[in-house]
């Protein structure tokens, strides 16, 4: 298998999977379940959803949903050709977090095992990138974890994923330039493998920003002189308000640029929440997004295999 540099050379944009979360939801994750937990009580799920990323080919067919109103896009026996690079089920594999699930005993079996489940999916068609969320604790001086224990932590749960055998570990979904640099650190002192780091921004009446008030020009900056080999954003909004983000993000650094948004602004309603963005509506915003300046693009919350087979589709055409 090529690496993500080799990959990125020959097709210019390569394309990440969709959501994690959402798709255990719907073979039977429960509400406030830790999703981590399914690495070892349902890994034919867990592997499931990678597969179904890897195989998110855009030689599908259209058929209509018994019962529904709109088509339902199936894959035409084909494997491969979907998403170039897919993640683990390992956001939550911190111990800070997994300890507040009850599994601390587990850290590194979970990530392990998460790593290797998404790698058998894999196989040769596609690349792993380790999965690594904010661990949800602050660090001093604004909270009480020192940014030794930070690296400490982090650095157990990725010695676990290269153990798994990833490619390249995310560093996603963080607010905070500190963590996200002791991830960073971590990632440095204990593997070669590359490191990808992602932000999450809102839109407020000052502009763009993360929770702890960090803009995305100067995330973009700093984590590229922290030594990151990929920048971006994800979560946080749809297309468009990742658009925007890309945009401003881009003139601040020269490192290839990440982005993973969600199927539109969450809502909820009768108690769930959804996400309204269909595959089609996002794909139409694809080049959007790449002439903003990303060139690995997928999916967050509420994204499917739907909307990555249409995004490869809108790839191949760009390319």
């Amino acid at each position: 298998m090529k690496t993500w540099k080799e990959l990125l050379d020959e097709k210019k944009i390569l394309v990440a999977d969709g959501a994690w979360g959402t798709e255990l939801a719907k073979r039977g994750l429960g509400v406030g379940e830790a999703p981590e937990k399914w690495n070892l009580e349902h890994p034919e799920e867990v592997q499931a959803v990678a597969e179904a990323y890897v195989n998110a080919s855009p030689d599908i067919i259209l058929t209509n949903t018994l019962g529904g109103t709109r088509p339902k896009l199936e894959r035409a026996g084909v494997t491969g050709g979907g998403s170039d690079i897919i993640l683990t089920n390992t956001f939550g594999g911190s111990r800070f977090k997994l300890e507040k699930a009850g599994m601390g005993e587990v850290v590194a079996e979970v990530n392990r095992i998460g790593a290797e489940l998404s790698r058998r999916a894999a196989g040769d068609q596609a690349l792993v990138f380790a999965s690594v969320g904010p661990t949800g604790e602050f660090m001093a001086p604004l909270g009480t974890v020192s940014e030794q224990e930070m690296v400490a932590c982090f650095a157990e749960q990725i010695k676990a994923l290269v153990e798994g055998g990833v490619d390249a570990i995310l560093i996603e979904t963080q607010t905070d330039l500190a963590e996200a640099k002791a991830a960073l650190r971590a990632v440095r002192e204990n593997t070669n493998l590359p490191a990808v780091t992602s932000m999450t921004f809102d839109q407020g009446p000052r502009g763009y920003a993360t929770m702890m008030g960090v803009k995305p020009e100067q995330a973009a900056e700093e984590l590229s002189e922290a030594g990151a080999d990929i920048v971006g954003a994800n979560c946080g909004g749809g297309i468009e308000q990742i658009i925007e983000v890309i945009t401003l993000m881009r003139p601040a650094s020269d490192l290839p640029m990440w982005a993973k948004p969600n199927a539109g602004l969450p809502e909820l309603v009768d108690g769930q929440t959804v996400f309204r963005a269909t595959p089609e509506q996002m794909a139409s915003q694809f080049a959007e997004l790449v002439e903003a300046g990303a060139s690995i693009i997928g999916g967050c919350c509420g994204t499917t295999p739907e909307h990555i087979a249409l995004f490869v589709a809108e790839r191949d055409k760009l390319v």
